[in-house]
């Protein structure tokens, strides 16, 4: 406390030595005149009413920045403000960040901003502190310099962020600090400036963490739709692989009996698994697969399986019914409409840090009907961009001479790498 007071009465000392000395020096020129030595009194009321209009005016500049800081040190009491800010981003979007944070301060003018260099320049319209009184005009505080401020912003680039240094300071030059004050506006300049590129960057914080929920929450979501799509069975291919079995249970048991084993196998691997929302490609591999035996007892010599997954790959990780979904696409739009049938492959090989499923057909291709944008395909493009962001992808092209091939490639794990060394 007794500090603060001995920098206010050093504050309104200074100003009253400064404005003294001018004071004295107009009286002595003033006084050096022969003809006005016989009007000495309207000199000396000059110069008692400066001194007094001078002093009342310094402690007015205490009391305005005592309101806006708080506090009444060297720092805040200061005509020219400095201040140094971490800009956690970029420094082009530090710099962004920056010119529009100066861009909304109350009375801004002139504002020139140049990107390449990372600096703003500015003028500031100087608020009128205590309202517009008509003695004003009278306060020798007030009777040089111009009724601006001006600022000047840099942002220094940084690894990962940008710091700004900014200087808020009268338009006036620095010399005229000995007889001029503020009223404290460029500290609450400065003050403003850095509440706004706080409130900017949480603001964006803010909607980063909306955006990372958001795609949390449609992650869940999507997984939540995987795992009904994992515990469900197509109804029509259940009623019909049913009545298929019944007739064969009295024309031909054994194959009727083949038959209801694939669905018991198809059904167990379609059961959601609770402990893990990821299968395997060996674990779609057997599912796909007892669809495709069960198919083949009730299209015969129509469907034909070729298979081509090396062991080492069969524990790569795959979203279930991935790869379930282009094999029903390549039995309903590829063999099906066809009276010949044809063929159905399966393959899967490293494509440099990846892993490439393919499942081909020979059928009918893309047709006006079919044209490899559907919404299983949609399906199965946003579950591995949920899953995988830009390491995974789908593809579906022709296959020559008929047909179509549909390869989902996953990034390979370290399961694939250790399994590949056995």
């Amino acid at each position: 406390m007794f500090k603060s007071l001995l920098k206010q009465l050093f504050f309104v000392l200074r100003i009253a030595i400064a404005w003294g000395a001018l004071v004295l020096l107009l009286t002595a020129l003033y006084s050096s005149v022969p003809w006005l030595r016989e009007f000495e009194a309207p000199m000396l009321i000059f110069a008692f009413g400066t001194m007094a209009l001078v002093i009342a005016g310094a402690f007015s500049h205490l009391h305005r920045v005592r309101l806006i800081a708080g506090r009444t040190d060297g720092d805040a009491l200061s005509n020219r403000q400095r201040r140094q800010v971490e800009i956690p981003l970029e420094a082009g979007e530090a710099f962004d960040l920056l010119d529009a944070a100066i861009r909304e301060l109350p009375g801004i003018q002139q504002v020139q901003s140049t990107r390449d260099s990372l600096q703003v320049k500015a003028k500031v319209a100087r608020p009128h502190a205590w309202g517009e009184h008509p003695l004003q005009r009278w306060n020798p505080l007030r009777w040089f310099g111009q009724p601006r401020n001006q600022l000047l912003a840099t942002v220094t680039p940084g690894e990962d962020s940008g710091r700004v240094t900014l200087v808020c300071e009268p338009e006036n030059p620095t010399w005229s600090d000995l007889f001029l004050v503020d009223d404290g506006s460029n500290y609450e300049n400065a003050e403003a400036i850095l509440r706004a590129i706080t409130r900017r960057i949480g603001e964006r914080r803010r909607n980063e963490r909306a955006d990372v929920a958001q795609t949390s929450a449609q992650k869940e979501l999507t997984e939540a739709k995987l795992q009904l799509l994992h515990a469900q069975v197509e109804p029509h291919f259940l009623y019909n692989t049913l009545a298929s079995a019944q007739l064969l249970v009295r024309s031909d048991p054994d194959r009727a009996e083949a038959m209801l084993g694939h669905l018991i196998q198809y059904l167990r691997r379609s059961l959601p698994n609770a402990d893990d929302e990821m299968s395997t490609l060996g674990a779609e591999l057997e599912r796909a697969l007892a669809y495709l035996e069960i198919l083949a007892i009730r299209m015969g010599d129509r469907l034909d399986v070729q298979i081509d997954v090396p062991e080492a790959l069969r524990s790569t990780p795959l979203p279930a019914m991935m790869l379930q979904t282009l094999v029903e696409n390549a039995i309903k739009h590829g063999l099906e409409p066809r009276t010949g049938g044809g063929v159905v492959w399966l393959r899967a090989r490293r494509d440099g840090d990846g892993i490439a499923i393919t499942v081909a057909d020979n059928g009918e291709g893309f047709t006006g009907k079919t044209s490899g944008s559907g919404i299983g395909l949609k399906n199965v493009r946003e579950r591995l961009r949920l899953r995988y962001g830009f390491d995974a992808n789908l593809s579906v092209i022709a296959n020559f001479p008929s047909g179509v091939a549909a390869t989902i490639t996953v990034p390979a794990t370290a399961t694939t790498e250790r399994a590949n060394h056995v």
